[in-house]
């Protein structure tokens, strides 16, 4: 990391004023932000969390699973594909090992855009997620079913006519329509040139089948939004125009283990991948 004072986060709100804070309906970047022993979740969130974890204690581990996994792919970005600009698209609540802090650890003019939309987030983005100083780190509030508010915002900080990797960490599986969630992907690798990277973590039921999908009716019965679980083939949809980095699509911990990846010998309701534009 580079030695100079750190800069606060620029933030915006990409969609208009911004909206009311509802405290009595989970949002899943606060529930996440519970599961992950954050303090920055309401009673709603709590409750939902716990529930999720009396039916399946194995949630918290998918939490953890789904930062490494962001580490992994953050530090390959950064490193080996030579990638500068980040743009982070259903970020969540600032935890540690954020994709600043992970990609400006490599390559300390990193750029970063993060995208949320859930404004909690974006009273919290400014004063946590700060940048090196030969880097930037922005944050939008803004939601992944508008695209071109999101590509926008980003231009302000990114060049996009340079390669961008786009992350898309548990977020995909709240766009229910399946060829919906194609075409907004497909509209965001519109905007990017060749060299550009897709990373996706989303969850399925075709691993830990009954107990995953008792999971998502739970959640779509208590949640603020309704969310799908997808199998292996539609996930696969999604790096479709891409070529897989290697290994292809696996479950988190199976993506490129490192000596401190944790639940390597376990396979998780959870699929993640990495794709380049040709």
């Amino acid at each position: 990391m580079n030695d100079t004072p750190d800069t606060p986060a620029r933030g915006r709100n990409g969609t208009g004023s911004p909206p009311a804070i509802d405290t009595t309906i989970a949002h899943p970047a606060r529930v996440w932000d519970y599961w992950l022993g954050g303090k920055d979740n309401y009673l709603a969130d709590r409750e939902l969390g716990d529930q999720i974890l009396q039916a399946m204690p194995d949630w918290v581990m998918f939490a953890q699973a789904d930062r490494e996994f962001l580490g992994r792919t953050i530090r390959y970005l950064a490193g080996e594909a030579g990638i500068r600009q980040f743009l982070d698209i259903g970020t969540g609540l600032p935890t540690a090992n954020n994709t600043h802090e992970v990609a400006q650890a490599v390559v300390p003019d990193a750029r970063i855009v993060y995208v949320d939309n859930d404004p909690v987030v974006l009273v919290h983005a400014q004063a946590l997620l700060r940048s090196t100083a030969p880097g930037v780190t922005d944050y939008i509030h803004a939601d992944l079913n508008d695209p071109d508010s999101i590509l926008r915002g980003a231009a302000e900080t990114l060049d996009l006519t340079r390669p961008v990797a786009i992350t898309l960490l548990g977020i995909v599986e709240f766009i229910t329509d399946t060829e919906e969630a194609y075409a907004l992907v497909n509209r965001l690798l519109d905007a990017v040139p060749s060299g550009s990277h897709l990373v996706i973590a989303h969850p399925t039921t075709d691993v830990q089948g009954e107990a995953m999908t008792k999971i998502l009716r739970m959640w779509n019965s208590s949640a603020a939004t309704p969310a799908t679980f997808r199998t292996r083939q539609e996930f696969t949809g999604f790096f479709e125009r891409l070529e897989l980095v290697e290994p292809g699509v696996t479950t988190l911990p199976q993506w490129r283990p490192d000596t401190d990846t944790r639940y390597t010998d376990r396979e998780i309701g959870f699929f993640g991948a990495m794709g380049r534009k040709p």
